[in-house]
């Protein structure tokens, strides 16, 4: 048996991102009885992660934070040392996955990036100790299931580089298509392209940062019900459309 001085000991320097065998040796506490504190339902407190600072880049983090909102999530490694920051990407779109972890890279210079094969997809993945400090709005439960709201140092980077913000957006949960109609003129029926980008979300929250973001940028939008739910949001309007193209374009 050990005490809570010791226990509480142990946690703190596993924490600090030491390894179970160090901690061991410097306690006296078995690597066992150190793993079965960190998965107790109620486990006791744990020295908090230094504070990992800005983003090295923030042009870099408005676009992840993007592609986070949309296909992203933060998981605990399962030793409680650290955190995986995944991205789903289409197997369709090697662009993105070069761009995603670019922007891993920007965000954290120096930090692993890997790409973890799934069927169908891939995970962009990296890992670190500070993913839930750089993106607060991790948390239990679907992302749609629970506010979602900038903090006010995010919203900064986001006001500063909304085109990122918004490509990382679409790169996630968007896409550009080409819609067609017919019109009858001088009695022919004649066929007409247009493209449109529409964004797809379940989450309010994180529908309106994106429409918000769109109306400070002067691009209109309109929602598009699906199963009459009004989560489907286009873009069609010719001058719109040309400021996306510009600004984001197809993914790749």
């Amino acid at each position: 048996m050990y005490d809570v001085s010791t226990r509480k000991r142990a946690l703190a320097l596993v924490a600090q991102g030491r390894s179970l065998n160090s901690v061991s040796k410097e306690t006296g506490v078995s690597r066992a009885a150190i793993r079965s504190w960190q998965h107790r339902l109620e486990p006791l407190p744990r020295m908090a992660a230094p504070d990992p600072g800005p983003p090295a880049d923030e042009r870099a983090y408005a676009y992840l934070l993007g592609l986070y909102l949309g296909d992203g999530c933060i998981s605990p490694h399962m030793r409680g040392t650290g955190y995986y920051l995944r991205i789903a990407c289409a197997d369709a779109w090697p662009g993105l996955m070069q761009q995603c972890s670019e922007a891993i890279t920007k965000v954290r210079p120096g930090i692993g990036v890997y790409i973890l094969q799934k069927q169908g997809y891939s995970m962009v993945t990296s890992y670190s100790r500070y993913w839930p400090r750089l993106f607060p709005q991790h948390g239990p439960g679907k992302k749609h299931e629970r506010p979602i709201v900038l903090d006010p140092w995010q919203q900064a980077i986001v006001d500063a580089h909304p085109w990122e913000f918004i490509r990382g957006l679409i790169h996630s949960d968007g896409c550009r298509i080409t819609n067609w109609t017919t019109r009858v003129v001088a009695g022919e029926r004649k066929r007409y392209e247009y493209p449109r980008y529409f964004f797809t979300n379940k989450s309010d929250d994180i529908r309106t940062l994106y429409t918000d973001t769109l109306d400070k940028l002067g691009v209109g939008w309109t929602y598009c019900k699906r199963d009459g739910t009004p989560y489907n949001i286009s873009v069609a309007k010719k001058a719109s459309v040309a400021l996306l193209d510009l600004h984001v374009g197809p993914k790749h």
